[in-house]
């Protein structure tokens, strides 16, 4: 395990790797602040697909960074809402865990299936719910059915983008 994090540390290295994170942290700002569906306890959007790339690409190191990054310069560059530190940190586990779970792997559905579950459960309804419950004072319970909707919904389409994109990366024998 701490051999693949210090190989995920190694990426951070490579010139090729910041230029390609950073167009994956400007396609992850645009996807997220202007092409999402975003009211005050949801969004629906596909931020999380450079996010997912950067994971099978560089690891959780550069993943998170990435991710965590993404959402401090989309935050301030292009507010919706009040800065909440929270999220960014929700954003940096987004991009651990689909590194932990993409990097120097075979990319498996079943693969993609739990590492899009683990991402759902965990911090979409966890604690992003959490978050938005401290944030705007309202009750973590009756945040759920919304958040556990929305997440349920928008679960296999999460599964398939990551799996069509995946899928494309390795016909193109991507050479990182």
């Amino acid at each position: 395990m701490i051999n693949y994090i210090k190989g995920s540390f190694r990426e951070l290295t490579k010139t090729k790797t910041l230029i390609i994170a950073a167009l994956l942290i400007a396609i992850n700002i645009i996807l997220t602040r202007f092409l999402s569906f975003e009211t005050q306890f949801l969004r629906i959007g596909f931020g999380f697909l450079p996010v997912a790339i950067c994971g099978l690409l560089f690891g959780p190191v550069v993943s998170g960074f990435s991710a965590a990054i993404a959402d401090l310069i989309g935050i301030f560059l292009f507010p919706k809402a009040s800065f909440f530190p929270g999220f960014s940190i929700t954003q940096f586990l987004y991009g651990a865990i689909y590194g932990f779970w993409f990097y120097k792997r075979k990319v498996t559905l079943s693969k993609i299936m739990l590492a899009v579950l683990c991402v759902s459960l965990f911090l979409d309804i966890g604690l992003n719910t959490l978050w938005l419950s401290i944030l705007y004072g309202k009750g973590y319970i009756g945040l759920l059915p919304a958040r556990t909707l929305k997440t349920a919904t928008f679960y296999p389409i999460q599964v398939i983008l990551i799996y069509s994109v995946n899928k494309i990366l390795s016909k193109a024998k991507i050479n990182i």
